[in-house]
């Protein structure tokens, strides 16, 4: 076991400042084929491009180290733990709906969704979805009499009409 985290680290050794290097020359090449033609900016070494580089990490990673966002996944598996089987079947089924519905079954689909919420506490939806198909219920903003959205026009009509 030993042997195998001492390979890892020799491997990690000679690689990484490979990858840097190379990253570093990818950045050179192309801010010296773009910058100087587009900008008239300066011309820069390989050193500067690996300034650059990492620069460019600090400013939009940071300083923490990077592992990813395994923030939704923990997130998900909780949620599915907290469901009954019944529920697990319920969302399985859906999905299963979902995957095989046509691109208009779909966009039909979230058409019932749009200025309805998203059936949480401040949507007009309770558990059961039944707001969904409330008749009385209208987008304010499409094709109606009222200012709305889009100024008492319809969507599809010219400004000027």
């Amino acid at each position: 076991m030993r042997r195998f985290w001492m390979m890892k680290v020799l491997a990690f050794m000679v690689f990484a400042p490979l990858l840097v290097a190379a990253l570093s020359l990818v950045v050179m090449l192309l801010w010296n084929a773009l910058i100087p033609s587009l900008f008239a900016g300066p011309v820069v070494t390989f050193w500067q491009a690996a300034g650059l580089l990492i620069l460019c990490r600090l400013l939009f990673v940071g300083f923490r180290p990077h592992h990813g966002h395994h923030w939704r996944q923990r997130a998900w598996r909780a949620r599915w733990q907290r469901m009954s089987p019944d529920q697990r079947e319920r969302f399985r089924d859906g999905f299963r709906r979902w995957k095989d519905m046509s691109r208009e079954e779909r966009r039909e689909f979230r058409g019932k969704f749009r200025g309805h919420g998203f059936g949480g506490p401040f949507g007009p939806c309770g558990p059961d979805m039944s707001g969904l198909h409330d008749p009385g219920m209208r987008d304010p903003g499409i094709n109606d009499e009222g200012p709305g959205i889009h100024g008492g026009r319809g969507r599809d009509e010219p400004r000027g009409a």
